[in-house]
């Protein structure tokens, strides 16, 4: 996935020891231990490559949103603020409206993508009652923990009888679980990527750290631009890293005929050389 020449910028430092996103891990995960999920992702990879040739609405595609606010203490409780901070961000980075997009490398630029989709929080929910489309849940669950670059994310976010939140239909709604991540090694977020899995409905969507989401109230610096959200909403949206996730051997692509291809991520401000 394109980090700074698409509407799907990353946050703009990589420094820090919870600095990554754990969508592939899930993803070989998955690969590994759930039968037909390889050949789901095979079919939904063909889907793309047909659909790459079709007419994009003019209109663009609205998704309703519910956030999932799953809190041990107090102030991972988020405010609406904040929630309605992410939900922007996601609005002008899906858009190719937000104000960075002049840092781009110019040989680029004629490149930037706009998908046109916008976000907004639920009005109503799955029985059709009216909703500020954030649900909160205080959980028994202290942090949802990680400990290696090697481990799936920790999936208890997803069910509300091991502390999380269930999910609202997977088809309807873009299920964001909000929380905090802990652990040796916590994740910024993680997605799953788009597949028919059964019953993994109940799993589709986003996580994302509390502190990450948003740009004001819990959001912390360098994460407080929203784009740990827009991020994983891009790997929801079946984008992947722009390096391929391929350990640096820099034959790995996103899919996308836009740029050369990349060994890894880029870590800070990096120079750009032409």
């Amino acid at each position: 996935m394109s980090d700074s020449k698409k509407a799907v910028p990353n946050d703009d430092d990589h420094s820090t020891r919870q600095n990554w996103c754990g969508a592939s891990q899930l993803h070989q995960h998955l690969l590994a231990t759930l039968p037909g999920y390889k050949a789901s992702r095979q079919f939904v990879g063909q889907f793309h490559r047909l659909a790459s040739t079709a007419s994009w609405p003019v209109d663009g595609v609205v998704i309703p949103v519910v956030v999932h606010v799953v809190w041990y203490t107090e102030d991972q409780n988020i405010s609406q603020a904040q929630i309605g901070s992410q939900i922007a961000v996601l609005n002008q980075d899906f858009a190719a409206i937000n104000a960075d997009l002049t840092d781009v490398p110019s040989v680029f630029k004629p490149l930037i993508g706009k998908p046109n989709i916008r976000f907004f929080l639920a009005q109503r929910d799955p029985k059709g009652n009216p909703t500020t489309g954030v649900t909160r849940t205080h959980t028994p669950v202290v942090s949802f923990d990680h400990n290696s670059r090697h481990d799936p994310p920790d999936r208890r976010i997803h069910y509300t009888g091991q502390g999380g939140k269930d999910g609202w239909p997977s088809d309807r709604y873009l299920n964001i679980w909000v929380c905090k991540q802990g652990g040796l090694e916590p994740l910024l977020g993680y997605a799953q990527f788009p597949a028919d899995l059964g019953n993994r409905p109940a799993t589709d969507g986003v996580v994302i750290a509390h502190t990450v989401f948003g740009t004001t109230g819990m959001a912390r610096y360098p994460f407080n631009l929203g784009r740990t959200a827009t991020h994983e909403v891009g790997h929801w949206l079946d984008c992947k890293h722009i390096w391929g996730d391929d350990d640096t051997g820099c034959s790995g692509s996103d899919e996308c005929d836009d740029t050369p291809n990349q060994a890894g991520f880029n870590s800070g401000r990096p120079t750009f050389h032409a």
